[in-house]
């Protein structure tokens, strides 16, 4: 899948959800535990991720064994 990407492009959940293959629920957990990455909250109170935090953080997760 390519992903085309904007400078300063913010995801939504539901886009970061689709692109892991996880469930909002797992998103959710994930934060709650702080497990998973950065996040904006909209005064709404829905989230946004940086594509960089995103990025990064997948970074992160990389297993270097």
């Amino acid at each position: 899948m390519t992903v085309a990407v904007r400078p300063g492009q913010k995801l939504t959940v539901d886009e970061v959800c689709a692109e892991l293959q996880i469930s909002r629920s797992t998103f959710y957990d994930w934060r709650q535990k702080g497990r998973g990455p950065r996040c904006i909250r909209l005064p709404n109170g829905s989230l946004r991720i940086r594509r960089g935090d995103f990025e990064n953080w997948l970074m992160d997760c990389e297993d270097h064994s």
